[in-house]
């Protein structure tokens, strides 16, 4: 098996790759070594390819602020060496991973997932009870965890959400607006049989629809919700008119490349709270670093400035 360890440079928190192509090929990069007993707790992402995430970025700011001596490490795993490398996560030295494409229902099958891994059918999160290897979806609260911070009270003011896309993405949204109490949750796919598939396995409050219907519900909408890759840098555009929702709504989007899409941009001429892909990114990393360290950061406006500007640069 061929996996692939990632050296992270220091000073930006990120995954030195000057190496990459020779990495890919099938070399193995040493990491730095340390001694058995006095090592620090460390955590990693696994995925393939792995080496452009923000994770590192992310948790070596959280490690550096509350001041806790740890590591997080990039390990570009291959599908066909994913579960030797899993089932020995701790002989590999670490407390816990996240985990990436392609590996998110592999690792739900190889662990033992709480409710919210199951409902969403993928694990982005592993840490060890004892002996056991437990998994999560932290996509949920990441995203429930954005909205709270962006426009607070919007569950309060939301008996009705539109949400575009029945993807996995959207899986994690479903989840949480049902858990958070919304009363109808509106579920719009081009392909309506994805969307009946989540109506069926998440109950009478989620309403499936067809793309089509999508302007006739945005002016009683709530909150909108694009789970989609319309709008992203180099896809159409989502072709929502933000105009025909209510006065009161929040806009919600995942993609996060571009920073602000059309959407979010028409959203917040009109005046509307908004809440932004980057910002789900951050608060779904909270609770792996609080199980791993110990510790349960918060998601500063440093820190967003930090990954925005990595976003953003040339």
């Amino acid at each position: 098996m061929n996996t692939i360890t990632y050296s992270i440079d220091s000073d930006r928190g990120l995954p030195d790759v000057s190496n990459d192509d020779a990495r890919m090929r099938g070399a193995r990069c040493n990491r730095i070594a340390m001694p058995a007993v006095t090592r620090p707790r460390a955590a990693c992402l696994i995925g393939w390819p792995a080496a452009h995430s923000r994770s590192p970025l992310i948790h070596h700011y959280w490690l550096r602020t509350l001041g806790i001596e740890g590591g997080y490490n990039i390990e570009a795993v291959p599908p066909e060496g994913f579960a030797e490398f899993v089932l020995h996560l701790s002989t590999h030295g670490f407390v816990g991973a996240n985990v990436t494409i392609p590996h998110k229902e592999r690792a739900l099958a190889l662990t033992t997932p709480d409710q919210r891994a199951r409902a969403v059918g993928a694990a982005n999160t592993l840490w060890y009870e004892g002996n056991e290897l437990r998994s999560t979806n932290t996509d949920i609260e990441g995203f429930v965890g954005n909205l709270d911070a962006c426009a607070p009270g919007w569950d309060a003011a939301t008996d009705d959400a539109l949400v575009l896309g029945a993807g996995g993405a959207s899986r994690a949204v479903v989840f949480g607006l049902v858990e958070r109490g919304v009363k109808r949750v509106h579920l719009a796919n081009r392909t309506v049989e994805r969307a009946h598939a989540l109506a069926d396995q998440f109950g009478a409050r989620v309403h499936p629809t067809s793309w089509d219907k999508v302007g006739d519900l945005l002016p009683r909408a709530g909150l909108l919700v694009n789970t989609t890759s319309l709008g992203m840098h180099g896809q159409p555009a989502l072709g929502i008119d933000a105009g025909r929702l209510p006065p009161h709504a929040v806009v919600a989007d995942l993609v996060y490349v571009p920073l602000e899409t059309p959407l979010l941009a028409a959203a917040r001429a009109r005046g509307l709270k908004t809440a932004d892909g980057l910002g789900m990114l951050l608060h779904q990393a909270v609770r792996g670093f609080e199980l791993w360290f110990g510790q349960r950061p918060t998601v500063t406006p440093e820190l967003r400035a930090l990954v925005e500007a990595d976003l953003t640069k040339p």
